[in-house]
């Protein structure tokens, strides 16, 4: 992985001493609150319902051991013992007193971390692929150009106040498990006919109140223009979008209003004047951060292991973990391992202090002294040898970092919703405790398939709720908590966006509405055919009957609703 030099070491203490005194002087009462705002959401600093949140970014998703026990520390010293992993591959602190974030970041930085640029209207976290370097469907390592694009982005003097946050997504497999299309920028890893690297280039995608799925304006960029193609696109961007209103402000609006085709002659002049720059990315460069990510040293021998199928036969409980958790590696002998944050009765993507310490340990002896976090809030131990698989497990499962349950409906995606969130209009984590109670069978999740529940407390669409197969949204309705569901939602080379199904149902009713829905794909479905796939063959009606079906609690609320003029 990455290693900060002296250069990359200094910045970021600078950075701490600089916000030292900034929240110094806040305390003081020599800074304002509006002041002091543009400061804090500079370091990553929010304010929430109970408290300051602290976003700390893991670029492309990557931790060392080392760094999982800082965050572990910095959770237990500074905050409620726990911290929150987001489907942007961050973490999040919930709980942090405003006087103690100086010292919390001055310990990252120690640990080569930060929080710089997760969040106002900035460039963010560059996210990649979890399996990046080691799916067998990658064409190239897409962590190289994240860490290309996060040099050249940190800081940039240019790009410090966008009109709004931009966020750029790379991927390398042939298989989108970057959620690119709904990026501001997208970069899918090519190879042209004589093999050389390049990027398809989307931009214009993006969630929220607006969901747009990007559009493609490069086929294939050649490697050496990447960043001068990059600076293009965020100086027309920069030039051209809405200040004027928070809520039209993203590149995606600037990209429909223009169409695809306009936008791309505009960053194209634009790109014509600054190509032959120095912002061209030569093969020196590409092969100086290539080698932070060489493979680790592989044991040929791992290959040759033959008990893992012994173990299979021989343990139930071990056999339906390796087939939900565990994925297909590029090395013989190897395989990624999937640690869920998805126990029952735990918010989906929490860990705890003492869990992370615990993991830290496993990822030093079975995965290289490394850990990856997902988009779908959980972590990944890759690189380990199937030998040990039987071994790992018990030591997750003592740990509550085992539950069978990845690609299930079990393993949902939420947000913090109204528990946390000031921007919340509903809970998101009792819904998931509500679904996960309700679909307790691991049986029926299996039966079930590949489901992905994408659920967000707002419009903001921090859960993703556009693109799951199933998403829910929490709104508002004269103070009271309601749930709009939609189908046929994917983040994947599909990317779509879902429908949605009907009128909002009432807080009590979600898990009930989920079983009639689900019902009509068991009842519907053809051989082998995924929820998601059902749902565009059939169409919504069939889920609309059985959803709203005459006599149900959630029709009856609904139509108690509207006559009192809701």
């Amino acid at each position: 992985m990455y290693q900060y030099d002296s250069y990359d070491q200094t910045l970021v203490d600078e950075r701490v001493a600089q916000y030292r005194g900034q929240v110094q002087r806040y305390l003081a009462g020599q800074l304002s609150d509006d002041e002091f705002r543009p400061l804090r959401l500079m370091n990553g600093l929010y304010i929430q319902r109970h408290a300051p949140m602290l976003r700390v970014a893991i670029p492309y998703g990557l931790l060392s051991s080392g760094q999982l026990r800082t965050l572990a520390h910095i959770a237990r010293r500074y905050d409620q013992g726990y911290g929150h992993f987001t489907t942007r591959q961050n973490i999040q602190f919930n709980w942090p007193k405003l006087e103690d974030t100086p010292d919390i970041l001055a310990e990252l930085a120690q640990a080569q971390m930060h929080a710089i640029q997760t969040s106002g209207n900035c460039i963010r976290n560059v996210t990649a692929d979890h399996l990046a370097g080691v799916a067998p469907d990658e064409i190239a390592d897409p962590r190289v150009y994240c860490e290309i694009i996060r040099q050249w982005s940190t800081f940039h003097p240019e790009f410090s106040y966008l009109p709004r946050k931009f966020k750029i997504a790379v991927t390398g497999a042939t298989h989108d498990r970057a959620a690119a299309q709904v990026h501001d920028i997208g970069l899918n890893l090519l190879r042209n006919q004589q093999g050389e690297i390049g990027f398809r280039v989307l931009v214009g995608g993006g969630l929220g109140r607006t969901p747009i799925i990007g559009q493609v304006i490069r086929e294939f960029l050649p490697q050496r223009d990447l960043l001068s193609y990059l600076e293009a696109i965020l100086r027309v961007y920069n030039l051209h979008g809405r200040r004027d209103n928070l809520y039209k402000a993203r590149i995606k609006i600037l990209v429909k209003a223009l169409g695809a085709a306009k936008f791309r002659e505009q960053v194209e002049a634009e790109w014509q004047c600054i190509k032959d720059s120095g912002l061209v990315l030569d093969d020196a460069e590409v092969e100086r951060v290539q080698h932070f990510f060489a493979p680790p040293p592989y044991d040929p021998a791992a290959a040759d292991d033959t008990g893992l199928l012994q173990s299979i036969k021989s343990d139930p409980g071990f056999a339906t973990w390796v087939r939900h958790n565990v994925a297909e590696h590029k090395v013989a002998g190897y395989r990624n391992v999937f640690v869920a944050l998805k126990e029952p009765g735990t918010p989906p993507g929490d860990i705890t202090a003492e869990q992370m310490d615990a993991l830290a340990d496993l990822a030093d002896r079975y995965s290289f002294g490394q850990i990856r976090s997902t988009h779908h809030q959980n972590l990944l131990l890759a690189d380990v040898r199937q030998a040990d698989l039987h071994a790992l497990w018990r030591e997750l499962a003592a740990l509550k970092l085992a539950a069978p349950v990845i690609g299930t409906l079990a393993d949902m995606i939420c947000c913090p919703g109204l528990d946390f969130c000031s921007l919340a209009n509903a809970s998101s984590i009792s819904i998931a405790q509500q679904i996960n109670e309700k679909f307790d069978s691991l049986d029926y999740l299996y039966d079930l398939g590949d489901i992905r529940l994408n659920m967000s407390g707002c419009m903001n669409a921090c859960g993703h709720h556009h693109v799951g197969h199933i998403g829910i949204l929490g709104v508002d309705k004269k103070g009271e908590e309601w749930y709009q569901i939609s189908l046929g939602g994917s983040s994947e080379n599909d990317a779509t966006l879902g429908d949605i199904l009907g009128p909002s149902v009432p807080k009590t009713e979600v898990a009930n509405t989920l079983e009639r829905i689900l019902q009509v794909y068991v009842e519907r479905r053809q051989d082998g055919e995924r929820f998601v796939d059902a749902c565009r063959r059939i169409g919504l009606e069939p889920f609309r009957l059985r959803a709203y079906a005459p006599g149900s609690q959630a029709a009856k609320q609904e139509e108690q609703r509207y006559a009192v003029g809701y």
